[in-house]
């Protein structure tokens, strides 16, 4: 079972102004997984509040997994893949690209997401688009290879050809 956290960074549903739509659809995909749902939470779009929230996540709860919801854009309040870049011992660039491939076949300004994916300590960390329809379409390309990953970060022994 995967223990996972979802973060929704949402300065206006943190206000209590819109109700926040992607963290619970993106709790739901996770528990397809199987995933233990841990931690759903949402917060503003500031630095300190997210490197806060996933270091708590990842050095104090020690979650297999946090999926981050929000701020991937290019808006100058759009900072989640900066807040995380901060906190990652090491990036998954292929995870990224892969969601920004397949987001860019529908939807042309997919291009401008700045999407991280990466680890820390034994947490694999994964910033989705803000939007529900983003947020499920992003995910659904790596739920395929979330339970492998998390494995190998764990020190799981396996081949990763095995996938194939």
């Amino acid at each position: 079972m995967i223990r996972a956290a979802v973060v929704t960074l949402s300065d206006r549903s943190f206000r209590k102004e819109r109700p926040d739509a992607s963290g619970p659809a993106v709790a739901e995909m996770l528990r397809s997984l199987p995933a233990e749902i841990a931690q759903q939470v949402v917060i503003p779009d500031e630095i300190p509040f997210i490197r806060r929230v996933l270091l708590h996540f990842c050095d104090d709860l020690e979650l297999d997994l946090v999926v981050t919801t929000g701020g991937t854009g290019v808006d100058p309040r759009d900072v989640t893949p900066d807040a995380t870049r901060e906190i990652l011992d090491r990036e998954v660039p292929g995870m990224a690209e892969a969601m920004r491939a397949d987001s860019q076949k529908r939807v042309p300004t997919a291009m401008l997401s700045r999407a991280v994916v990466g680890i820390r300590g034994k947490t694999l960390i994964v910033n989705l688009p803000g939007s529900p329809g983003g947020a499920r379409e992003n995910l659904a390309v790596l739920l395929p290879v979330i339970p492998h990953a998390v494995g190998k970060i764990r020190g799981e022994g396996g081949d990763c050809a095995t996938l194939v």
